[in-house]
């Protein structure tokens, strides 16, 4: 018995779970283009317009480990873009607790 479906049907519901977070976040931070939420690549640069950084810091994201640390930073100014403290966002690097991260900063007020 095959069970690739239910791997790609979770996979899916993640990416969207993610994405839709992401969008909730872009549109309660009055960030334009939120639907770069749903869109590979585009969704790290609305990241970083949402944390307010600079867009260079993509390259930043494309190096390994590097990019661990960057991550940290831009969840950070996201959270406090949220009016949340900054260390929610290095919560975003323990697996599990980052879907929680980001249905908290989605929809809480």
């Amino acid at each position: 018995m095959h069970h690739d479906g239910v791997g790609c049907v979770l996979g899916v519901a993640a990416y969207l779970y993610i994405a839709t977070g992401i969008f909730l976040i872009a549109r309660k931070t009055g960030t334009d283009n939120a639907w770069f939420a749903f869109v590979p690549i585009l969704n790290l640069i609305l990241l970083l317009q949402i944390a307010d950084r600079p867009i260079w810091w993509f390259l930043l994201l494309m190096i390994p480990l590097v990019n661990v640390v960057i991550a940290v930073i831009v969840w950070m100014g996201i959270a406090e873009a949220r009016g949340k403290p900054g260390w929610v966002g290095i919560l975003m690097i323990l697996p599990g607790v980052n879907l929680v991260v980001i249905g908290y900063l989605a929809l809480s007020a």
